[in-house]
């Protein structure tokens, strides 16, 4: 690729700021001082280095998010605060967007990437990835409720929903469970907790596929994915 994409995409600045950092013989392609953007350069066989330090190309990034409530799971929105916006200016460049989306409301685990290939095979249909919710209720979940979601319950549109495993961890006034479903249809979780009469009062996705959030994470914190991590998802035969 050129080397002033290169630098561009690495963060350091515009085109027009790349420019100026070529011609000041900042830049060179193993020990050779490069100073024309058009140059190409094979990031993964020659060595950049700007001022001394060496540049650690790398085409696609993978940033696990533990998503604050309040924020939507967009790329750009003019009047409300995006998951994007939340991201530091090195990671920003690489122009990630969120895999699928999580309500305004709901929390926990989104994955951010530029791989558009990885994406599609997360949120295809036909792939029945895994999502995993945990959830506290308004009112009493009872095992008629787990079996009706494992039949499938019907939401207010007509649409019978895929089957889902519902776990209770506590039954009672407000209950708390975990629910796994593998499909995303809008407001899901919260629709099918309607259907049988319920509320859901905080919503929170902890597992997506065989990727679990991070619980050292505070939300509005991400980190980039651990190779076992990126290696899992595209792993496919766990998900």
């Amino acid at each position: 690729m050129r080397i002033d994409k290169l630098l561009s995409n690495m963060g350091y600045g515009s085109r027009k700021d790349t420019k100026k950092l070529l011609k000041s013989g900042a830049v060179k392609i193993d020990d050779q001082v490069i100073k024309d953007g058009k140059f190409h350069v094979d990031p993964n066989v020659e060595t950049v280095t700007v001022h001394g330090e060496v540049v650690n190309y790398k085409e696609f990034i993978y940033l696990m998010m533990n998503k604050p409530d309040g924020v939507i799971s967009a790329t750009e929105d003019l009047n409300q605060e995006t998951v994007v916006d939340l991201l530091e200016t090195e990671d920003f460049v690489f122009e990630p967007f969120p895999v699928g989306r999580l309500d305004k409301d709901t929390v926990g685990l989104l994955l951010l990437t530029n791989d558009g290939k990885l994406a599609h095979q997360l949120l295809s249909p036909k792939k029945h990835v895994p999502k995993v919710y945990y959830a506290k209720i308004d009112g009493h979940v009872t095992v008629k409720d787990v079996e009706a979601f494992q039949k499938g319950v019907i939401l207010d549109d007509g649409y019978l929903t895929k089957p889902a495993k519902l776990d209770i961890i506590k039954s009672g006034e407000e209950s708390e469970i975990e629910l796994t479903i593998t499909e995303g249809k809008f407001h899901q979780v919260k629709r099918m907790f309607e259907s049988v009469d319920k509320r859901v009062t905080f919503l929170m996705r902890i597992k997506m596929g065989a990727l679990a959030l991070d619980e050292t994470l505070r939300y509005g914190e991400y980190r980039e994915l651990t190779d076992e991590e990126i290696g899992v998802l595209f792993g496919e035969g766990e998900i």
